[in-house]
């Protein structure tokens, strides 16, 4: 095996831009926890990040000499196996803060509705490619819609407003590659904002109160309001340079909840201010433009078609949760990947990454 040929095809901008914003991942995960540090002497979440981060880079390379063509043939066993997970949440699932989205197992804890994004992801591609011929009315699409519509609806029941919403714009990014005609998008926005007083009578007290607290924080601000508060308080504060690593008042003080999860960026424009935030969007966007290219030159309907919804997850991700901290979206738990601390959410997204970097690495036929 020729390990030059190897190297010459693996999507280096795309390793080195995951691989640095892990790397701050690391360092803002640190300093969130740092209270917890010192009190318990060792910097318990920086370290598990960092080890399921080490045998998650090893999976991606291990990934690499298994060609990703192989694994649409599996694609009912994949959706089965996610439908039963999803369903084993419901009745053994472990309840945290409201919501039943954690399976344990011993002392190993992990959440399937952030698996159930890479399997939807493929399931998805492989459903559509073989149907890509026949999509030529809208009729045409509803198998697609019910196929998406049973894992969506199981997250939706734990709840996990975040997941199901991650899942729409998976399925957004995969048809509108498939063809899908903008008039009809026009009608399925139209329907939708038909529909919206039923959806927000579904909708959990919870979830409402999110959706008022982001039109307006100031009508809760200690309660539901006050994450965006303190978030905005923080970036806000971190000016153009920040108050320097370990130095954010609002995240070290605590008054900023969940600033190691879903509130990170808000770490990182506290304590780096506006260039530090301006990095991490600037490797952001070299993650996503690296993606759409790899949809792009993929050799084969079902490669560009996996592509396509990985990049949608992540951008969808990227922009929420931004959004989310800087005020601009609601709040949804959707995690920053590869900076927010989760070994679910982490593992996701190498998982996802290695299915970019074998789709890239499959374009030029190796010859060994």
């Amino acid at each position: 095996m020729d390990i030059r040929k190897i190297l010459r095809n693996i999507d280096w901008w795309l390793v080195f831009s995951v691989c640095g914003l892990m790397a701050i991942g690391l360092v803002l995960i640190y300093s969130a926890t740092l209270s917890y540090n010192l009190q318990t002497g060792k910097a318990w979440h920086v370290q598990r990040q960092s080890m399921f981060m080490t045998v998650g880079m090893i999976l991606v390379i291990a990934s690499l000499f298994v060609d990703y063509r192989a694994i649409k043939q599996y694609d009912r066993y994949i959706y089965g196996f996610n439908m039963l997970l999803l369903l084993a949440v419901m009745f053994v699932g472990k309840t945290q803060l409201g919501a039943q989205r954690w399976i344990s197992i011993g002392s190993f804890q992990f959440q399937p509705s952030e698996f159930s994004k890479v399997f939807l992801i493929i399931c998805l591609a492989a459903f559509v490619e073989k149907r890509l011929n026949n999509l030529m009315e809208f009729k045409d699409y509803l198998p697609i819609f019910i196929y998406i519509f049973f894992p969506f609806i199981l997250v939706m029941k734990q709840p996990d407003l975040g997941t199901s919403l991650t899942f729409i714009a998976i399925l957004i990014s995969v048809i509108f590659v498939a063809g899908f005609k903008y008039k009809w998008f026009a009608m399925c926005g139209a329907a939708f904002v038909a529909m919206m007083p039923l959806f927000w009578m579904v909708l959990k007290d919870y979830q409402k109160n999110r959706i008022l607290t982001f039109l307006d924080p100031g009508r809760d601000p200690f309660g539901r309001g006050y994450h965006v508060i303190q978030s905005k308080i923080a970036i806000g504060s971190g000016g153009l340079t920040g108050h320097g690593w370990l130095n954010g008042t609002q995240s070290q003080l605590n008054f900023l909840p969940e600033n190691h999860t879903d509130f990170i960026f808000a770490v990182a424009g506290e304590e780096f201010g506006l260039v530090g935030t301006c990095i991490i969007i600037v490797l952001y966007s070299i993650v996503i433009w690296r993606s759409v290219m790899i949809a792009l030159n993929a050799d084969d309907d079902f490669g560009a078609l996996l592509a396509t919804g990985v990049t949608g997850m992540f951008m969808f991700h990227i922009l929420v949760n931004i959004g989310m901290t800087a005020g601009v979206m609601p709040v949804t738990g959707v995690p920053l990947p590869f900076l927010s601390y989760g070994v679910s959410s982490l593992i996701t997204n190498l998982m996802l990454v290695a299915l970019l970097l074998n789709i890239r690495f499959h374009q030029q036929k190796l010859q060994f």
